[in-house]
């Protein structure tokens, strides 16, 4: 607890290689104790990374679609780490199906990666932020947030729902001192999962054309810097060469 007294402390829930990575390390240049967690896979590269920029790290692996493991992570952070003072909630979900190839099983896992995940995670984190009167919770949506698209019913009802609760949030929870915002990613981010899903688009944009995740972390960082007399709730970033 004596090193939560000289670093803030930023959870990053969907720290994956890219977009997450990318956010975490942005935090961790200004000296913040970074959090990050993922369901499953290796952090070990991430949490160097981070270290290497002169912050502490720690890596966790958790299911924020599992309400006990959300409120333990959560809990762990407070008690072990440090208040957060800013929450990423940054889990993925995007799948493409036809409509009658989209199971209930597929639209339902969706939904809960999406939606129901991100309000467990924010839930749990305003629960903490507000007897601080102080905090930042940010969402990560998608062109999914604002439209559907042929192949992507469940991906956009997932997004659909997280855009709804962060509104819901950011009304309830801006006049009690927390700062709830939603970034809008419109355009494909450069990752090796972006052109094996979307080849032939990938192929067709200009080099400057796929946003780089390193960009989009410094958004975040522009959001949790922001004066209360000037919140943002929704900001959306696409490439200049993106039709919209």
């Amino acid at each position: 607890m004596t090193n939560a007294k000289i670093q803030k402390v930023a959870l990053v829930v969907g720290a994956g290689d890219h977009l997450g990575a990318a956010i975490a390390k942005r935090f961790g240049r200004e000296n913040f104790h970074i959090v990050v967690t993922r369901r499953r896979g290796d952090m070990t590269t991430l949490i160097e990374e981070i270290e290497a920029l002169g912050s502490r790290a720690d890596g966790f692996h958790s299911d924020a679609r599992c309400e006990d493991q959300v409120t333990e992570l959560i809990e762990k952070i407070e008690t072990e780490i440090g208040p957060i003072d800013v929450a990423v909630f940054n889990v993925g979900g995007n799948v493409r199906f036809g409509i009658l190839e989209t199971s209930s099983r597929v639209y339902r896992k969706t939904w809960e990666m999406c939606a129901f995940a991100g309000f467990l995670v924010g839930r749990e984190v305003a629960r903490r932020m507000l007897p601080r009167k102080n905090g930042t919770i940010l969402f990560t949506g998608a062109s999914a947030s604002l439209r559907g698209a042929k192949g992507f019913a469940a991906f956009s009802g997932g997004k659909h729902a997280l855009r709804a609760l962060a509104q819901s949030m950011a009304r309830e929870l801006g006049p009690q001192g927390i700062h709830v915002g939603h970034v809008v990613i419109d355009g494909l981010i450069e990752n090796p999962s972006t052109k094996k899903m979307f080849p032939d688009l990938v192929a067709s944009k200009p080099k400057d054309g796929i946003i780089q995740p390193d960009h989009l972390g410094e958004i975040y960082w522009q959001l949790y810097q922001q004066p209360r007399s000037a919140w943002t709730f929704e900001i959306d970033a696409r490439p200049y060469s993106e039709p919209w």
